[in-house]
């Protein structure tokens, strides 16, 4: 089975464009390094929660939109690997490909895979 890294972040919307970029330089670096797909969604219906939702887990502003991504690795061995081979690539660095959002409010998380349809 694969192994997923998931991704929720608050991006400017005034930096949509940034962030396609951003997404379009880091993509190939990531798939170079063993990932088999990155996905990249820009929030279309994600409504406010009472209790939770991903616009209050990042901390969402008025300026912002939600951004839903993932990785799909062959393995969490393959992705243990890759990504540190990823995080050493100087195509990866902030000063070659800026991140357009804040990063401290970014979730992430790595996942195995239960069912697959």
């Amino acid at each position: 089975m694969t192994y997923i890294d998931g991704f929720v972040l608050a991006v400017p919307t005034a930096h949509r464009d940034t962030f396609r970029k951003h997404a379009e330089m880091a993509a190939p670096v990531f798939k170079e390094h063993g990932a088999l797909q990155v996905v990249e969604c820009w929030g279309d219906d994600v409504p406010d929660g009472k209790l939770t939702s991903f616009p209050m887990a990042v901390q969402k502003k008025d300026d912002e939109t939600v951004v839903f991504s993932w990785i799909v690795w062959p393995s969490r061995q393959a992705r243990d690997e890759g990504m540190k081979k990823v995080m050493a690539d100087p195509r990866a660095q902030p000063e070659i490909n800026p991140i357009p959002f804040d990063g401290k409010r970014m979730i992430f998380g790595g996942f195995e895979v239960l069912v697959e349809a």
